[in-house]
């Protein structure tokens, strides 16, 4: 059995297991073809990631997380996902990148955003999504600049899934500031905890704009009731989506199979659009 660790967490709704599952099932083989020891299974919770005694240390041996046999078993904690030694394969965001991730762990990929509006090949936007009604609905740019209705905006309550998210804020926040603005043209701002809860937050009037990455609006539009009652009124300016990450750890040979993996597969590797 494999001691190493695999996880595809940042599109893992409840009603796409399947379509997850059967998405890391053609990753596995593919790396198993290249002799990589790819575990049958991807990790989930907390519970499911080897126990590290002592704490998860960087290279250098400094202690960065702690051991996670000693965290909610049934929650799933992304930072100490992405920090666990064991990491073969997974997926983060480049806003965790950016602030500090990226010393401790190596780019193996980009998946491909084709299959969604606001996506061409690696780059993807988020869409700014307010209630039915109170804006026009806007169609992606062609050109990927990002598109900020500032009148609209401002002065309303924005919502976003995490403050080291690239599509839920700092993205956003790049786009205003080129315009000459700020996150200052909310009248208020509240973390959500993630991009369906920022959904359910405008839906429910407890915010009134949120950034939503194109394929978690992609799956809201399928599975999330809350998303009817929404309309696209802006896009952030397109920008390079999710990586796949390893370990830093990751031997050179694997880490170079596994980038041989991926490009070997007919399409680049992402959970397809359902309906």
């Amino acid at each position: 059995m494999s001691e190493l660790v695999a996880a595809l967490p940042m599109y893992d709704w409840p009603e796409v297991r399947d379509e997850v599952d059967a998405q890391w099932a053609r990753l596995r083989d593919a790396f198993r073809q290249k002799g990589i020891d790819a575990p049958q299974t991807i990790a989930r919770r907390n519970g499911d990631l080897p126990s590290v005694p002592g704490g998860i240390q960087d290279i250098n041996g400094k202690l960065i997380a702690p051991d996670p046999a000693t965290l909610p078993p049934d929650e799933l904690d992304f930072h100490k996902l992405w920090l666990h030694p064991a990491l073969l394969f997974a997926q983060t965001c480049w806003g965790p990148m950016e602030l500090g991730l990226s010393k401790h762990v190596q780019v193996v990929g980009q998946p491909s955003y084709d299959a969604y509006e606001g996506g061409r090949g690696e780059l993807y936007s988020s869409a700014l999504v307010m209630r039915s009604g109170e804006g026009p609905e806007v169609r992606s740019p062609a050109d990927g600049r990002a598109l900020i209705p500032l009148d609209l905006i401002r002065g309303k309550r924005f919502a976003f899934n995490s403050l080291d998210s690239m599509s839920g804020i700092i993205a956003l926040t790049r786009d205003l500031q080129a315009a000459g603005e700020s996150l200052d043209i909310f009248s208020m701002r509240s973390e959500s905890g993630g991009h369906r809860g920022s959904i359910v937050a405008v839906a429910e009037g407890k915010a009134d704009v949120a950034a939503i990455d194109c394929e978690s609006w992609a799956l809201a539009q399928h599975f999330e009731p809350a998303a009817r009652k929404l309309v696209i009124v802006g896009w952030t300016g397109r920008r390079k989506g999710l990586p796949f990450i390893t370990a830093i750890t990751t031997p050179e040979k694997t880490v170079r199979a596994l980038r041989e993996a991926l490009a070997a597969l007919t399409e680049q590797p992402r959970i397809q659009r359902v309906g």
